[in-house]
Parts: structure tokens; sequence; C-alpha cells
């Protein structure tokens, strides 16, 4: 590739996204994407330890049915992180707001790498999770995974973080194998005004500015721009990793009814930078996307729902690989409700290219491909009797390198009281092939000691899940969800010839428990704690000859739990403490480790806040990820935060 096409023109989206609302339409505001223009965050907003864990928990959720729902009528797997929340715990980047699931599996690698994932199989390139905002995925083709440090990310604009634990893939696709992440950002209308807020520390700093106005009595538009730089990463071994981060993001959404459709579109570019690395350079990354959805009632119990967007990025790492990728997403749903029965039905349509260079470990070859997939689904929720409803969904997608693929559920609910109710699930998930399966070789040139696997199937599951959810009283709720996934046709390696080939050969389960829990004693005071169990049997299936086996799926904990505490200590001052235990990692052995966060947060007055905050509090640093090349440890942080919010 002659020239990296680091999309400096992508700063065009925004304005032309801008262009769009010259002429707004008028129209009624009554709608639930479209509330009416909310007041200054600081004045408006309650402090979290004034919410009861009834209101807390009747959170609508849309991530597993597609549709709303209260979360403790969802038969899933499901954590919501509020993102009242995130802004109170001084979470700057979406992977940290990520660790307050207590259910997801979250390992910092350095300053700009992570490890996420969920029921196993973590690793940095975990390829089993599905990650969204506002249902925009940001999976890359090439691994089917995330460039974490990639994601925009501004706390004040979240509305709440949804996690489902689980397999997802009926509502949502192949890759929605072992849990689905969707980040739910606030519309525009409740983000008015003129906002800035800053993070001043010994290994990070960043300033956010964001500017939000009326484009007429049934139109709002909220724009953004976000600057960052993080501290490199010591290693356990001595010296740093030569990863210290820079970064600047901006944004844009509009929100805005025409009769009774109701539009959105939003539109963001970023542009980041590592520290140049000796004979390998920086790691540069850059890219933009234009996100547009409409939204109908066709009558009474009938709604039309198109979402669409463009998504460009590139990257520069001369050490690992050069890639522009352009991805095109669009697709239809039709909610359709009659007698007992809640259908839902889509279609979609992906498409992607991208160019690759080869680094100096690996090439993808051919270097350029285009790719399309295809995909039907239909869904209907039956309300049996009064206490027990009857989920049955099904999708078949279609994928350039293994044509179709089927993605049945089965979710069954019986509700005992009026808050409590137990679940059942059986579902079949997919991953299908990333172009790291198929298309990567290395080195770059042969003879080749690592292929791609050119009959490299699928990986499937066979999940059973069994869930109980509570809620006593106004003061306790909890929930606890037992699984058992069945594995087939695992990523492993098979030795061809002098070379190493990537296969399918290896199978095995992965059960274990998972929930969480609320308690608020007082009216000020509030408590939650949540924990993971995990026990993985994988191994080879017949015929393999692979040397290393199961242990390159990932680096899991047996164990880990986590608790947080919110307290008011006044009208205006409140301390927040987040401790989490993470149990030791098999292969390469990482020992276990005890992480304290505090956060200390006062409202000044009504248009101004100050935060103090200290990561690993009593900790200096630990190892929370073993790569097996250069092992990062994460160091204590300390933080100085001011929000200023003029009415």
């Amino acid at each position: 590739m002659t020239s990296r096409r680091r999309p400096k023109r992508a700063a065009g989206v925004l304005a032309c996204a801008f262009a769009l609302f010259a002429q707004p339409a008028a129209s009624d505001e009554s709608s639930e994407e479209m509330p009416a223009a909310a007041a200054p965050a600081l004045a408006a907003s309650r402090d979290l330890t004034e919410f009861s864990l009834e209101e807390l928990r009747q959170v609508a959720v849309v991530s597993v049915s597609r549709r709303r729902q209260s979360l403790l009528e969802t038969p899933s797997s499901v954590y919501v992180i509020p993102g009242e929340e995130i802004r109170r715990m001084g979470v700057t980047t979406l992977p940290e707001a990520l660790r307050l699931a207590p259910t997801l599996e979250v390992a910092a690698l350095g300053a700009r790498q992570y490890a996420i994932s969920a029921r196993g199989f973590n690793s940095s390139i975990a390829n089993k999770l599905l990650v969204m905002i506002d249902g925009r995925t940001i999976y890359s083709p090439l691994f089917s995974g995330v460039f974490w440090e990639a994601q925009d990310f501004v706390p004040a604009d979240v509305e709440r973080i949804e996690v489902i634990t689980g397999p997802a893939g009926a509502a949502w696709g192949t890759n929605a194998v072992n849990g689905v992440v969707n980040v739910v950002t606030k519309s525009a209308a409740e983000t008015q005004g003129l906002s800035f807020s800053t993070t001043l520390g010994n290994e990070e700093q960043n300033a956010v500015a964001r500017y939000g106005w009326r484009l007429g009595p049934a139109a709002t538009a909220r724009l953004h721009a976000r600057t960052f730089r993080r501290a490199s990463t010591p290693l356990l071994r001595g010296g740093d990793f030569d990863d210290a981060m820079r970064g600047s993001t901006a944004g844009l959404r509009a929100d805005w009814l025409s009769g009774a459709s109701v539009w959105r579109l939003s539109a963001g570019v970023y542009d980041t930078e590592t520290d140049s690395r000796p004979l390998y350079g920086p790691v540069r990354a850059s890219g933009a996307h234009l996100l547009a959805r409409w939204r109908r009632p066709l009558d009474d119990a009938t709604e039309l729902d198109v979402r669409g967007y463009l998504d460009h990025a590139s990257r520069e790492d001369r050490l690992l690989l050069q890639d522009d990728a352009t991805l095109f997403d669009v697709d239809a749903k039709l909610r359709h409700a009659v007698g007992r029965h809640r259908w839902l039905a889509g279609l979609g349509y992906r498409h992607g290219r991208d160019s690759a260079d080869p680094g100096l470990l690996f090439a993808f070859l051919p270097p350029q491909r285009s790719q399309a997939w295809y995909s039907a689904f239909v869904q209907d929720e039956i309300s049996l009797f009064r206490s027990v409803a009857l989920t049955l969904g099904l999708r078949f997608e279609h994928n350039p390198y293994t044509g179709w693929e089927s993605l049945p559920n089965v979710r069954l609910a019986y509700t005992i009281a009026e808050r409590a109710f137990v679940w059942g699930a059986f579902s079949r998930a997919v991953r299908s092939p990333a172009r790291l399966d198929r298309e990567i070789y290395t080195p770059p040139q042969p003879p080749f000691i690592v292929a791609g696997g050119p009959t490299f199937r699928s990986e499937v599951a066979d999940v059973v899940e069994i869930g109980y959810r509570a809620q006593v009283g106004a003061d306790v709720s909890w929930s606890i969800t037992a699984f058992l996934h069945d594995y087939e046709r695992l990523r492993s390696a098979q030795i061809v010839g002098g070379s190493v080939q990537i296969d399918n050969r290896i199978e095995g389960e992965v059960r274990g428990l998972e929930g969480w829990a609320n308690w608020q004693p007082t009216s000020r005071w509030r408590l939650s704690a949540g924990f993971l169990l995990l026990d993985r049997n994988l191994r080879l299936s017949p015929g393999s000859n692979d040397p290393v086996g199961p242990r390159t799926l990932g680096n899991d904990p047996r164990w880990q739990w986590s608790m947080r505490s919110a307290h008011a200590l006044g009208e205006r001052v409140d301390l927040l403490i987040a401790l989490r235990r993470v149990g030791p990692l098999p292969q390469p052995h990482v020992p276990p480790y005890t992480a304290a966060d505090l956060q200390l947060n006062w409202n000044v007055q009504r248009d101004l806040q100050l935060s103090f905050g200290v990561r690993n509090a009593f900790d200096a640093r630990h190892v929370e990820f073993d790569p097996g090349a250069y092992t990062g440890e994460i160091p204590r942080s300390v933080r100085f935060g001011l929000t200023w919010q003029p009415s």
C-alpha cells in the first residue's frame, strides 16, 4: 500500500451530517427516543444513592429481544451498568467501564490493549463477544474482535451499558457466542447546553467539551470533542512497554421527529498514536463512522425500524499489520403484536472491504478482500399463560467462507411471584471464520511457518442456561445463572508438511455459575456485588496433532468476585469504593490479585463538580494478563477531575 488513508478527510463526515439539519422538521415531541430538553446534567441528576433499587432495576433493556422490556422480566443473564454510575466512578474508557459488570472478564495488558471476554476464552484477540455502540458493531472482520483503544467514549453521553452473558446469535447474529455488550447513548435532547470536563493524573490526562442545542421545536443536536494522553506501561522485568498513547476524537448526534417518524443520525472521527517503538515505529489508528436510524409506527400494533451505518478504519503497525477497512451495514426490523404473540422479523446486509499490507511478522493473503454477509431472522414471544412466556427465535446468516449458518434459540420464563421469576434457555451459537482463521501467514513471505486454514469452518456452541432473578422489597435484588457451553470445532493448529495450519480440532465444555446482588441498607448507602465461577474442559479432537492444544484458546481465572459501595457523605459529597479479586490465570501463570478503586465526588455548586480518584489504591502495581512476550504491570494511578456545566 503506497499510502495510508488516515482519514483526515473523514472530518468531512461531520460537516456533511451537520448540513442535513439546516431545515429541521416540526412535529410532536412525544417519543421514547426524543424526550424534552433536559436540564443541565449536574443540576438535574440525582445523587446515585438517592435511587431506590426498585428504580434502578426497573430499567428497560433492548439488547436481549431487540425490544424494550423490564430487566426483571428478561429471560437472559443481563447486567445493566447505569451511565450515572460510570460517571460517578470517574471512568474514562470503555474497557474500564466494563469492569463494573461483574460477569465479564476484563484484564488490562497496558495503556492501549485489553483482554475482554464473557464466560472464558479471554485474550487480546478474544472473538466471542459482540460489542456494539447504539447497535453499531465495532468488532473487526480481521479477527472478530475489538481494537479497544480505537473507541470513542464520552461518559457524560452514556445512558447505560447492557451486558448480556451467554449466546444471543438468534437476535444479533454470528459472533454473539458468549455475550453481547451494547453501549446505549443519550439522545441529543438529554444533553443540551455547554459542558466541559477534564481529568488530570499521573497515568492519564483527558479533556472533553460538549455543546447541545435545539434545531427547532422537534429537533436537537450535540457536538463533542475529546483529547487524551496515557503514560507508558512499566514492564515486569524492567523498563517500559513504549505504549504511551495520545489521541483525539469528535462526534455529532442529532435526533428529530417528522410526523410519526423518529430519526437519528450520528457521526464520529478518531485519531490515535502510540509512542515510537525502537525499530518498529508507532502504532497509528484512525477512522470515522456515520450512522442513521429511522423508526415509524405503521399502526397501533406494528412498527418498522431501519438502521444503517458506514464505518472506515485505518491502522498502521509495522510489526503486525497495516490495514484499511470500510464496512457498510444495514438492517430492517418489523415488530408486530397480535393476541398472545409479539413478532419480530428482520433482514440484514453487511459488506466489508479491506486492504492489508504485511507487517514484519504477519501478512494476510490475498492482501485485498471484499466480503458480504446476509441474514434473516424471526422471533416470537408467546404468552402461554399468565405467568409463563415462551420465546422462539431463528436466524439464518450467510458468510463468505462457510455459507449459510442457522442459529436457533428457545427461552422459557416462569413468573413465580410479582418480582421473581425463573428462566431456562437452549441456544446454538456460531462464530463464523474471520480473515485471521483463513488468510493469515507468518512470516509474510514463504516458506511459511504458520498458514491460515483453507477449510476452516465455523466454531459452534450448544448452550443450556437456567437462571433466577428476584427483587425482595425495595432494598434487595439479585440474579444467578448456571450455564453449560458444549463447543465443537474450536480453533486449533495442525501440522501439515513443514508448517502449522489453522484448523478446527478442539472440542469440550465450559460450565459455570455467575450472579450479582444489590442491597440498599439506608437511603444514602448502596452495596453491590457479583461473581463468576468457571470450569473449562477442552480437549483435542480425534486426528489432531496440535502441539500446543487448548491452552491457546485464552487464559481465564476459575473464579473472580467484585464489590462496590456508594455512600452519600452529605448533601454534596459521595464516596465510592470498588473492590475486585481475580483468581490466578493458568497458562501463562499470572498470580491472583486484588484491586481497590476509590472515588470522591464533591458538587461544589449547581454547575461545578470536583472529584478525586485512586486506581489500585492498595497495590503499587500488578500483572493482569501475560501475553507471553512483554508482560506489563498495571500501576497505581491518581486522578483529579473537574466538570463544569453552566446553566
